[in-house]
C-alpha cells in the first residue's frame, strides 16, 4: 500500500491530466451533436466487433462437439439404414414376393432456441413447412429422441420436448421387448425420465437400453436411455423405474425431424375405428 501511495504521489500530475482530459472529452462529445453521433457510431461498431469475435470463438470451441455429433449420426444412419424401411411381403399361391419400401425420411435442422430446466420445455428449430415439416412429426438427435413437432411456420417450427409433462413415448426394453411408456413427470432433472406401464413380471437389469417401440412416431429401436435405478418410484402417472436419458438437452445444436410416410394412413384408419 505504501509503494502504491508513493507511485500515485510521484505521478499525480499525469493522473490529474488524464482525469481532466476525460472530463473535457465527455463534455465536448455530450454538447456537440456531430461528435456525439460519431462517438456512438464508433462505440457500436467496436462493441459489435467484440460480440462477433466472442460468437466466433464460442462457435469454434463448440466445433469439436458438433463434428463428433455429426460423425456419430452419420455412422448411426449407415449402420441402421434398413430401419428406415419396412418389408412389404405378399404371397400368391406358392410365389413369395418381398419388397423393401421406405417408411421414414429425415430432415436436418438447427436448434435456435431451447429450454430444459422448466416444468414444460420447448425447442425452436430453423425448418418449417417449406422444408416439409408438419405438426406431429417426431424429432431426434444423434443420441436419441428429442420431442414432437407441435407448430410449424414457413421457416420455423416449435417442438414439444421430451422434457414436458404431456410428452409420452411408447418405449420398450431392448433385451426383452417389454413395452411401456416413457414420461418425464415434471421431476425438473433434464437427465432423468421414468418408464411406466411395463410388465412387472419381466426381470429388469440396471443399464438395460430403453428404445422406441413399433407403436411410436419414431423408427423402432431409436435410443431413449438406460435403466439407471431399479427402485420403483411413484409419479403422477403411476409407478415406474428411473431411466437415464441418452440425449443431453443442455447441449442440443442439430436435430433430425422424422417423417413417417405411413403416418397419415395409420391415423385415418385408427380414427375410423373410434367412430
Amino acid at each position: 500500500m505504501r509503494n502504491l501511495l508513493i507511485f500515485i504521489t510521484k505521478y499525480n500530475a499525469f493522473f490529474l491530466f488524464v482525469i481532466f482530459e476525460i472530463i473535457a472529452l465527455t463534455i465536448f462529445v455530450k454538447n456537440n451533436n456531430f461528435q456525439k453521433a460519431t462517438f456512438i457510431s464508433s462505440s457500436n461498431k467496436i462493441v459489435g466487433n467484440i460480440y462477433l469475435k466472442v460468437d466466433q470463438l464460442t462457435d469454434y470451441l463448440k466445433l469439436g462437439i458438433t463434428n463428433d455429433s455429426l460423425a456419430q449420426e452419420n455412422a448411426r444412419l449407415r449402420n441402421q439404414l434398413k430401419s428406415s424401411f419396412y418389408v412389404d411381403s405378399s404371397v400368391v399361391k406358392t410365389v413369395s414376393d418381398t419388397v423393401y419400401k421406405q417408411q421414414y425420411t429425415y430432415i436436418s435442422a438447427r436448434v435456435i432456441n431451447n429450454s430444459f430446466n422448466r416444468r414444460n420445455n420447448y425447442l425452436t428449430i430453423n425448418r418449417g413447412s417449406n422444408a416439409g415439416i408438419a405438426k406431429g412429426m417426431g424429432v431426434i438427435s444423434s443420441s436419441g429422441v428429442v420431442g414432437i413437432v407441435i407448430n410449424t411456420g414457413p421457416d420455423l417450427s416449435t417442438v414439444q420436448s421430451l422434457l414436458h409433462e404431456n410428452t409420452r413415448i411408447s418405449a420398450m426394453l431392448a433385451d426383452s421387448n417389454n413395452v411401456g411408456s416413457l414420461i418425464w413427470d415434471n421431476n425438473l432433472d433434464p437427465t432423468k425420465a421414468m418408464l411406466i406401464n411395463y410388465m412387472k413380471q419381466v426381470k429388469i437389469k440396471r443399464g438395460t437400453p430403453v428404445v422406441t417401440s413399433g407403436y411410436s412416431l419414431f423408427p423402432t429401436g431409436t435410443m431413449l436411455g438406460r435403466i439407471s435405478n431399479l427402485d420403483v418410484k411413484d409419479s403422477n402417472n403411476g409407478t415406474g423405474i428411473e431411466v437415464n436419458l441418452s440425449v443431453n438437452f443442455s447441449n442440443l445444436q442439430y436435430v433430425y425431424v422424422v417423417k413417417n410416410k405411413l403416418a397419415l394412413e395409420q391415423q385415418s384408419l385408427e380414427a375410423q375405428e373410434k367412430q
